[in-house]
């Protein structure tokens, strides 16, 4: 433990800081609305070389579905 009184650190932080939010930026690395995240099981995802051959079967058997009323 530190013998320095909390008056004597050399601590560089401001007490409250005011952002302006009006600069901000988008996170890239978040995920966008219409994104998700599905884990495939590895028996699976060894029949697909990458997300779009995934996305094309899907859509295939989609179109194949009965419509919902």
């Amino acid at each position: 433990m530190s013998d320095l009184k909390p008056e004597e650190t050399n601590d560089d932080l401001l007490p409250e800081y005011n952002f302006d939010y009006r600069k901000a930026k988008p996170n890239r690395f978040a995920l966008k609305e219409s994104q998700r995240v599905i884990i495939l099981d590895p028996d699976v995802a060894a029949y697909f070389e990458d997300s779009e051959s995934v996305n094309r079967i899907l859509r295939a058997i989609i179109g194949n579905m009965p419509q919902i009323a």
